[in-house]
């Protein structure tokens, strides 16, 4: 029994002491760029999104040689995909779609328009249905605001 529990307890401190060490894509790396102002105008919610993803790079203060400004504009929109044979919808089509500018030392460097969509089943329950719909939002908004940092990324190489 004793040698059993050293043996168990050596092999999970093996396991715990060279354990991967994660770090998400975009929190730890430093940029040759910074961001100096955002402007955000449209949906709430989604500028809220990509603000907490774009405040990881403009806490990276000191460490660019070049400032950006971004103006961002989002808005969303929801449509029936299909309905059932009494007129009730089945599938909903939910599309997010940013336009923003990145502008250096007021010049206008590049305007672009991103639109993602997600088509999802209707739930009975409205309240599941309002969740779901947060949570689609939420992963739309992610990819876009990655997208917005890997096109300053890009400016940055040129």
């Amino acid at each position: 029994m004793n040698k059993f529990y050293i043996k168990y307890v050596s092999v999970i401190l093996l396991f715990i002491l060279t354990s991967c060490s994660y770090q998400p894509i975009f929190s730890q790396k430093s940029y040759n760029f910074e961001i100096d102002k955002i402007k955000y105008s449209g949906e709430k919610q989604i500028n809220n999104i990509i603000k907490n993803k774009l405040n990881l790079i403009k806490n990276n203060e000191g460490q660019g040689d070049r400032k950006y400004n971004l103006t961002i504009n989002s808005y969303k929109e929801r449509f029936i995909v299909s309905k059932d044979s009494k007129g009730d919808p089945l599938k909903f089509e939910l599309i997010v779609t940013i336009n923003y500018e990145i502008a250096h030392n007021d010049n206008l460097l590049l305007v672009k328009k991103i639109t993602k969509n997600n088509i999802y089943n209707n739930v009975v329950d409205k309240f599941k249905l309002e969740q779901n719909e947060k949570i689609i939002i939420e992963n739309l908004s992610e990819k876009i605001s990655e997208i917005i940092i890997s096109s300053m990324i890009n400016l940055d190489d040129n």
